[in-house]
């Protein structure tokens, strides 16, 4: 008879509730094969602290664990508003400039994405905050993408911006 082989793997993330060498070992004692660390959330210093841990806790209880580093790829945001946000009306028009042109233009909308205005073509589509939000590119004019809002709302600063029918000329990973 030959010896039963694992092939499913369980993944686990860990984060707050489930950092501390308490709650790990009990992860590892139960079965997580692989630990997963979202680089979209913490410091370089605490992923650093976790993974240290769980190489002490592997070798404590002879118990192989691999690391899943879940990173994020590239985002784009929206810049700093002047009052921190904007109201954005269905129907009404909108540009979207680069943050280095932006100057508290009134319904003006900084984009931290310099490349936008050479990317986006008429009709595409604009989501914004997490999709709550969507405009519709109408016109290019050198620098300024100006959109039609299609589902308004109020727009804070740094909120997430998406363009889900471009290629963007975005890396996949950043380096440090």
């Amino acid at each position: 008879m030959q010896p039963l082989t694992h092939h499913t793997k369980v993944v686990a993330t860990i984060g707050p509730a489930s950092n501390s060498r308490e709650v790990l070992t009990k992860m590892i004692q139960a079965g997580m094969n692989v630990a997963r660390l979202n680089f979209s959330h913490g410091s370089y210093d605490d992923h650093a602290k976790i993974i240290k841990l769980l190489r002490s806790l592997e070798k404590e209880l002879d118990i192989p664990v691999t690391l899943l580093q879940d990173l994020q790829g590239p985002k784009i945001r929206v810049g700093q508003l002047p009052d921190g946000a904007i109201a954005l009306i269905e129907g009404e028009l909108i540009t979207l400039v680069p943050v280095s042109k932006f100057s508290n233009q009134p319904d003006t909308i900084p984009i931290d994405y310099p490349l936008l205005a050479e990317d986006a073509q008429p009709g595409n589509q604009v989501l914004l905050d997490d999709g709550l939000l969507e405009l519709k590119v109408e016109e290019i004019k050198a620098d300024a993408v100006l959109c039609r809002t299609i589902r308004g709302g109020v727009l804070k600063s740094r909120k997430g911006v998406n363009f889900p029918h471009l290629n963007l000329q975005l890396p996949s990973l950043y380096p440090l």
